[in-house]
Parts: C-alpha cells; structure tokens; sequence
C-alpha cells in the first residue's frame, strides 16, 4: 500500500496555535502522544494499515524528526513518547530507549512502561529513579490483567511516587478480557494514591469512568480521540454527560494520539472548544491540568 508523506500546511499550523494563543496560554501540554522505536512505530502502522484503505489512516507519518518539529511548531510545550509493551521481556527495553528520547528531547516528559513480569517492580522502581515522569499500561494491546499480583508492586510504587500512569483500560476500539470499569477500579480500590489518566476517557464506558474520577482524587481523563467525529461515529459521547466534565475541570487533560490519528490535530481542538464549557475549561485541559500534574 502507497502512502504519502504528510507536510503540514503554514495554515494548519496557524490554526493549532490560535487556540492556545487567543487563551493567552503559554502552549499545549499533550499528555497522550506516541514515540517508539521506528521497528515497533511501524507495527502499529501495519496495524491499521491492515483495516483496509481509508479505514484509519495516520495522519502523521513521517520521520520522527518531522514529528518532533510539527509538535514544536503546534505549540506544544510537553508531550510524551508513550510506549507499551505485548509480551514479557521487552517493556525494559523500552524503558531504555524511551530514557534516551527523553534525554534528546527535553520538552519530551520522560516515559515508561511496564508488564505483568518477575522484575517488573524493580525496572519500574529504576525507571522512576532515574527521571520517569509519566508510565502507560495497555490493557487492550497488554492483553493482561491489571489487577495481576505482579503489578501489585508496580501500582504501589507509583502511587508512593506521585508518577502518572496512563492506562487504557477502556473497551474501545476493541474490547479485551480486562478492559471495562471493573479490573481497574479493583486496582484503584486497592491503590486509592494512585494517579492514572484514564486514556481516551475510559471510551466507550465514559459514564463509569466518570464515577472513578469523582470516587478518587486521583483519577484524570484524557480527551484523546474523545468528541471528534471518527470517535462519534463509533462511540459518541453521551450529551448528558458534558455537564459533569464542567465539574471534573481539573481532572480533565487534553490528550491527542498523535501521530497515529486518522485527521488533523486542529480537529481535537476544535471538538474541545464546540462544547461550550468556557475558556477557563479550556485554558485547564489544554494547559493548566498538565502543568500541574507534572510540575511544568
């Protein structure tokens, strides 16, 4: 299958920073974008890429360069370079490769990750040691359970830590064994320190992982993929709820799966600000929350 390059347009661009500018923000803080290894990058191109033409096309194909640079010319100030494992003995290995990117890109917040396994406490324990600012769990690619008694030292080193974990623990697009509201909430009950940002806000169970975020503290969603038309088309967004993002203002953190999203950035942010929820509500998802989760 032929693909062709992207090459963002001085418009788009434009269009991408006139949110942030106009809400006199310093920039975005992206919480849920992807850099991995370009061997791994490329499976998950072939991925969607298998769904068929125009099924999911990614937008953001090129170089990791190229990417690096149109995130800085977007604005964005803090992204991640979120990474998952699928099988036992390659999360540390990532880890190492994340810490390098990190170490070569300082407006990256240094990633990790990690996977039901013997040792796994002690590389996440490490990972934390030596900078980790962020960590992403996979239920759905993982395939595993998060409530596995491997992980138990896992999850309580980053909630001693303070260190975010990403989860996709949602049953969208595909549901797993341990996607859904249950397994996680079990790993909340038994951690109630820990601080996840619930992926693509928990899609399509957004009304339970709703209740999570007001249950504990500790819990954010990220809007990734959230409100824009492919996802609605899939998994709307239940227009009762709107109401209850308003109230969850500073849980809320803007999310975007660049580079693997089958529409321009500028969509994201367009769909945010079409609910009508107020520039303070914006100014806090595309900014403020992330600065404070990660003391930027």
């Amino acid at each position: 299958m032929a693909h062709v390059t992207y090459a963002a347009s001085p418009d788009e661009i434009a269009d991408v920073r006139a949110y942030w500018e106009e809400l006199g923000l310093p920039g975005l803080i992206d919480v849920h974008t992807h850099f991995m290894p370009q061997r791994v990058l490329d499976k998950v191109w072939a991925y969607f890429d298998a769904l068929g033409e125009g099924v999911w096309p990614i937008t953001y194909r090129q170089a990791e360069a190229d990417r690096v640079g149109l995130l800085r010319r977007f604005g964005v100030v803090r992204y991640t370079s979120l990474l998952y494992p699928h099988k036992p003995g390659m999360a540390e290995w990532l880890n190492g490769w994340a810490a390098e990117f990190a170490d070569a890109h300082d407006d990256c917040l240094h990633s990790a990750t990690f996977y039901p396994e013997r040792g796994a406490e002690g590389y996440v324990a490490a990972a934390i040691s030596s900078g980790a600012r962020v960590f992403k769990a996979h239920l759905q690619v993982g395939g595993y359970d998060p409530r596995d008694p491997l992980l138990d030292g896992v999850w309580g080193a980053l909630a001693d830590a303070g260190v975010p974990a990403v989860v996709h623990c949602g049953s969208g697009p595909e549901e797993g064994p341990f996607t859904g509201p249950g397994p996680f909430s079990e790993v909340l009950r038994a951690h109630p320190r820990l601080k996840a940002v619930v992926a693509h806000a928990g899609t399509p169970e957004y009304s339970e992982f709703l209740d999570l975020a007001e249950r504990y503290e500790g819990v954010h969603l990220d809007t990734t993929m959230v409100f824009t038309e492919f996802t609605e088309r899939l998994a709307p967004f239940p227009p009762e709820e709107v109401p209850r993002l308003k109230a969850l203002e500073d849980r809320i953190l803007l999310g975007s799966d660049f580079p693997n999203i089958p529409y321009p950035y500028v969509h994201q942010l367009q769909c945010l600000a079409d609910l009508g929820l107020g520039e303070g509500w914006l100014r806090s998802v595309l900014y403020g929350n992330g600065a404070r989760l990660f003391s930027v």
